[in-house]
């Protein structure tokens, strides 16, 4: 299984004290290089011969693909966790907060202070729903190792000593045959379809473009590596073009404020992508006027950021 970028969700000039190099940065680099060593250690299990590997290799590569996995998950949700507004919780999670915390202050000062006691070193503070107890928590995580963001257990073997030992003294090996022989099936479906109703986090929607046709960065660079017929603009608004100094690889750069003095050097018999910074509105709003124009132009979910993100080929821009 490949596992594919997801667009950044929040507006990162809209940002309050945040810097969009710092956004840039961390969504490019660290949230980037995680999806791409999860899909490298994902190739390598895939290919592997389980009866002719060593068991630590296995686990070694078992928990490097977790600790990527879980960095991928928690990074799509800290990109969701902010937008430009004021900074209040609504009146249903003001209620929840209340439920779970006994007001909104003290559920702040609780998520203040597990941040600052992880300030100069690492980790996550997470406000988590817990299904069971149909309530809000707030959780420490020190690294990315510690839980599969969002997942719901429905199969749990215990590994320490005290559940075996007493039966099968050292022979862990016996102990994990007889475990696969008692599984409990049935209730490992039911628990399976309680799991189906949790939905997954909505994906971003911009409802001022409808309909508007998106394309994934990784079809686009399937497109290119395979050769096929494609023209590929960059519509980045000229200050961003000139801050990063750098464009994709196989796109032209056309200023989006002059449509109308290039649409005329793109052919119709050719399918257009068009992409923008992050893949909001600049981005939609070119591929909906070529559309108009007759194009059978789509916008590269993501944009700029998210080609970087997966290590997309990139080179310095230099003006014509």
């Amino acid at each position: 299984m490949r596992y594919q970028l997801t667009p950044i969700f929040t507006r990162p000039w809209l940002l309050n004290g945040l810097s969009l190099r710092l956004i840039e940065s961390h969504y490019e680099n660290h949230y980037g290089e995680a999806l791409r060593r999860l899909n490298a250690v994902s190739a390598q299990l895939e290919s592997m011969d389980f009866e002719q590997t060593p068991p630590h290799v296995v686990t070694g590569l078992k928990r490097e693909q977790m600790i990527a996995l879980n960095s991928t998950l928690l990074h799509e949700l800290y990109f969701a966790s902010m937008a430009f507004g004021e900074g209040k919780p609504s009146e249903v999670l003001v209620q929840a907060l209340t439920h779970a915390f006994g007001s909104v202050d003290r559920w702040r000062r609780e998520f203040v202070a597990l941040a600052k006691g992880l300030a100069g070193g690492s980790g996550w503070v997470l406000l988590v729903y817990v299904p069971r107890d149909r309530r809000l928590i707030n959780q420490y995580a020190g690294d990315h190792g510690q839980a599969i963001t969002g997942g719901i257990p429905v199969l749990a073997l215990d590994m320490y000593e005290h559940a075996y030992h007493i039966d099968f003294g050292a022979n862990a090996t016996a102990y994990i045959d007889a475990f696969q022989r008692n599984i409990d099936w049935a209730s490992v479906q039911a628990r399976y379809e309680d799991a189906l109703v949790v939905h997954a986090p909505s994906p971003l929607v911009q409802k001022e473009f409808g309909e508007l046709p998106g394309v994934a960065v990784e079809e686009v660079r399937a497109m290119l590596e395979a050769g096929d017929p494609v023209q590929v603009i960059d519509a980045r608004p000229r200050s961003y073009v000139s801050r990063q100094q750098d464009i994709m690889d196989g796109a032209v750069w056309r200023d989006p404020e002059r449509l109308d003095e290039w649409i005329g050097t793109l052919s119709k018999s050719q399918p257009v992508v068009v992409f923008c910074a992050y893949g909001f509105h600049v981005g939609c709003r070119m591929a909906v006027a070529l559309r108009e124009a007759g194009f059978d132009a789509r916008y590269m979910k993501g944009g700029h950021s998210a080609w970087k993100a997966i290590g997309g080929p990139i080179k310095l821009y230099t003006p014509a």
